[in-house]
């Protein structure tokens, strides 16, 4: 069995809170060959001394002063990555210690996979793959962070985060490897966890009619069907009313 290098991207900023443990839980990961990237977008707390308090041999620290937000960020991590695969993890989520192992256990069985999620606990377990239902449903994923890893020759070839989008250029990225460039992804089984999405993050900041818009435009930039693309986006309105009226 091959060992691929996996790297791993995780985004700071003024992060000093849940840091420790975002970073030990990639540290003891039972699978070793890993790099831990943090691209640091000038903290002003404990952030990097965090950072510098650990061993440079498994941990890469980026300072990114030239700042332009979370996905530039990860856009930076990439960039500088070396690895064969491509995992985020945002710097108030953790990994379980088998999470490195089963990815990479995941790439060898299936030579041609491009990208995998595995099951997250994020205020419940979230398992699964569906591109069945992409046309119809968010749901169709576990998560971002935590959940995704896909080979970095399949990340270049679908290109970088799109930074015209504020929210959801993870969810663009998705549809874009899946819709267009048509990549082999893989879910893996329910029991086989990869970790913990702490509430609380960036998601839970945004407005919600303002992520909907841009969900909007993702479809819709990504090929939908506009008819379809507002039939969504209506039922969406009528389900979450109580959100949007707040």
């Amino acid at each position: 069995m091959k060992n691929y290098k996996i790297s791993i991207i995780t985004v700071t900023k003024n992060s000093e809170k849940f840091l420790r443990q975002n970073i030990s839980s990639v540290k003891s990961q039972n699978y070793k060959n890993f790099e831990h990237i943090l691209v640091d977008g000038n903290s002003k707390d404990k952030t990097l001394k965090i950072i510098k308090s650990y061993k440079k041999k498994k941990i890469k620290l980026i300072k990114n002063k030239n700042d332009k937000g979370l996905y530039h960020a990860m856009n930076v991590g990439i960039k500088n990555s070396s690895g064969d695969i491509i995992g985020i993890l945002n710097s108030d989520d953790i990994y379980f210690k088998n999470t490195l192992k089963i990815v990479n256990k995941y790439f060898n069985e299936y030579k041609d996979l491009d990208f995998l999620f595995g099951s997250v606990y994020k205020h419940k377990l979230l398992s699964g793959y569906k591109p069945n239902i992409i046309d119809w449903s968010f749901g169709f994923y576990t998560t971002h962070s935590v959940g995704f890893f896909i080979k970095k020759k399949s990340q270049l070839k679908v290109g970088l985060y799109d930074l015209k989008y504020n929210y959801s250029a993870d969810y663009d990225l998705f549809l874009r490897m899946i819709k267009k460039f048509k990549l082999r992804g893989l879910s893996t089984k329910k029991e086989e966890i990869f970790g913990k999405f702490r509430p609380g993050g960036l998601s839970s900041k945004i407005n919600f009619l303002d992520y909907l818009i841009e969900c909007n435009k993702i479809r819709l930039n990504n090929g939908q069907n506009f008819i379809q693309v507002y039939i969504i986006f209506l039922l969406r309105i009528l389900k979450n009313f109580k959100k949007i009226i707040k």
